[in-house]
């Protein structure tokens, strides 16, 4: 049995080390996916990609978008799922098992994409520690509700979705990317997401080479609280559409006015014990990521957050073949385990 108190007492320590946050450490074979750049593009930054959610194919699209940053534009990605102990497969549905998450000691920039995990303490100091040590943040779709874990999780009161303790009402979510579960506000399944471009946004980084109208996406839109909590700016808002046609009309009526932020950012002061810098998006679904609009908003945020300077036209191309499994629940592929999804493929 995990001795709490210990963890706890590490926790000072371990953040003393991501805050250090070496990028030239050699990274471990292991039950997760290693994307290395070409010598002469590499940047020296570590993106480790968190996953693990049982509807949105986090597995599928993570990887996809870790070769994009490798093989485009010079980082080193490592992508985490959740595994099944017995198989090694990797298992969206199991909520309580990430190896790799120690790797996080060493990572510049995390990316997480994660739904309502349970994970043990021994994991959880790790994903704690990096998320309160002031290093930036990407945070996709059911990221709002990232967590769920027992109640006597240390970290239950400040991590969980639907946390009512003093203070820190909404956990994770509301705290730490501004919002938390709260309901879809388009159709589940029947009306997509057309990404209409905050007027105040138009000269932000993350917005460079985005046209607006042009991000789409399969998942409907999800309901935030207006307005959002102070430090936050919206960069793009949600226009739900009849249907999941990227050509298909705006719904017409309340559903869209006011429309819905998709996707935000906010600034701390890096002593404040939270991410320094912040970029969530409600989208971000495998299918989401057949746009190409999309994929650029979410390269730009991985440099804007890492403090980069951001192309005026990120190369997003898609790296090998990428054909997203369809959103919903049981749906995930069976048998996969994470040297299935290296790249390049290997000969052997």
């Amino acid at each position: 049995m995990t001795d709490l108190r210990t963890l706890l007492l590490a926790l000072p320590f371990l953040l003393l080390a991501a805050c250090a946050g070496p990028t030239g450490v050699k990274l471990p074979e292991g039950p997760w996916v290693v994307n290395e750049p070409e010598a002469e593009m590499a940047n020296g930054k570590l993106i480790v990609f968190v996953t693990g959610d049982e509807e949105y194919r986090s597995e599928e699209g993570m990887p996809q978008l870790a070769r994009i940053l490798a093989e485009r534009h010079g980082f080193r990605c490592l992508t985490l799922f959740s595994i099944d102990q017995g198989s090694g497969d990797i298992a969206p549905d199991v909520n309580n098992n990430i190896p790799g998450l120690s790797l996080l000691d060493h990572a510049d920039l995390v990316v997480l994409f994660t739904r309502f995990r349970d994970l043990p303490d021994e994991q959880m100091v790790h994903l704690a520690g990096y998320l309160e040590s002031g290093r930036p943040l990407v945070a996709l779709r059911t990221a709002t509700h990232a967590f769920k874990l027992r109640a006597d999780s240390p970290w239950a009161d400040a991590y969980n979705w639907n946390s009512q303790a003093e203070g820190l009402a909404g956990g994770f979510g509301r705290r730490v990317l501004g919002e938390t579960w709260i309901a879809h506000h388009g159709q589940h399944g029947v009306q997509g997401t057309r990404g209409i471009i905050d007027v105040g946004a138009l000269a932000h980084p993350v917005i460079r080479g985005v046209a607006d109208g042009a991000i789409f996406g399969t998942t409907d839109v999800y309901r935030v609280r207006l307005p959002m909590p102070e430090g936050f700016r919206t960069l793009v808002a949600g226009e739900v559409t009849e249907s999941l046609d990227p050509t298909s009309a705006a719904v017409e009526g309340e559903v869209n006015d006011p429309l819905m932020p998709v996707a935000w950012v906010r600034q701390n002061s890096r002593g404040e014990g939270r991410p320094s810098r912040v970029f969530t998006t409600t989208m971000g679904a495998a299918t989401d990521l057949t746009n190409e609009s999309l994929r650029r908003l979410l390269v730009n945020a991985c440099y804007w957050t890492l403090g980069l300077e951001v192309p005026a036209n990120a190369d997003v191309a898609l790296v090998g073949d990428y054909e997203p499994t369809a959103f919903g629940f049981g749906g995930a592929k069976q048998g996969v385990k994470p040297a299935d999804l290296a790249w390049p493929v290997s000969d052997g």
